[in-house]
């Protein structure tokens, strides 16, 4: 898949997240779907949303024993989703469970990536509540080489690390990277951010954007500049 812009939809139901997406009535966006909307709507509006032409990123971050993953993924493989993920967190085994669950029987799969570190967390944050001492670019680092290990397509990161991970797992290891904002705008509840022009710079393969969207006076106006600044 080529370099695309996401759309972060994260709005509290099927109305809302419609009405914006109706507002774009040329090309269709590549949309995530998270835990707040699929929590509040089920996977019907994964459904939907696809039968309108949208590639789909189903954002629910799965942290669980290995046997469970691997079986919630076998459920989420039916929904013909484009791209999917876990927590790098939950070891590599809970990875590979993740890969099994999610390939179907003719052997396709959605993309599966790895969370590594929040975009929300900081190094202070990350020593202090999780006790992880080491640099928070070795520890997202070390955490993309164990999902490249368990045969995982890629990780989401910060943009800012999306060079280094490049560096150790290769060119072909797909980099999804929120914490996307326009030069001058507000960092919100991200710590490691940077705008869709940089992360281009640095090496992002695809980019989340939520709000700078979302929240925009004119959305479509606000994605066509992400994907000019983006894909250059």
């Amino acid at each position: 898949m080529a370099k695309d812009v996401i759309i972060a939809c994260d709005f509290p139901g099927k109305a809302e997240t419609l009405a914006f997406l109706d507002r774009f009535t040329g090309r269709k966006p590549f949309v995530k779907i998270g835990m707040e909307l699929f929590y509040a709507e089920g996977p019907d509006i994964v459904r939907e949303i696809k039968a309108r032409g949208h590639k789909i990123f189903l954002d629910l971050k799965l942290h669980d024993i290995p046997n469970t993953v691997e079986k919630a993924m076998a459920s989420l493989a039916r929904l013909d989703v484009d791209m999917t993920n876990v927590h790098a967190a939950g070891t590599i085994e809970m990875m590979k469970a993740a890969r099994r669950g999610l390939t179907r029987p003719d052997g396709s799969r959605p993309i599966l990536i790895a969370v590594t570190q929040l975009t929300s967390t900081s190094q202070s944050a990350m020593e202090q509540d999780l006790m992880i001492h080491a640099p928070i670019a070795e520890v997202v680092t070390q955490y993309a080489r164990n999902t490249r290990e368990a045969g995982l397509d890629g990780v989401v990161c910060s943009p800012l690390e999306a060079g280094v991970i490049h560096e150790a797992c290769g060119e072909d290891f797909l980099t999804v990277t929120p914490g996307i904002r326009f030069a001058g705008a507000a960092a919100d509840d991200q710590s490691r951010i940077t705008t869709p022009a940089r992360a281009r710079e640095i090496g992002s393969d695809y980019i989340v954007v939520g709000r700078p969207v979302t929240k925009a006076e004119d959305p479509v106006a606000a994605y066509e500049r992400c994907l000019t600044d983006f894909l250059g």
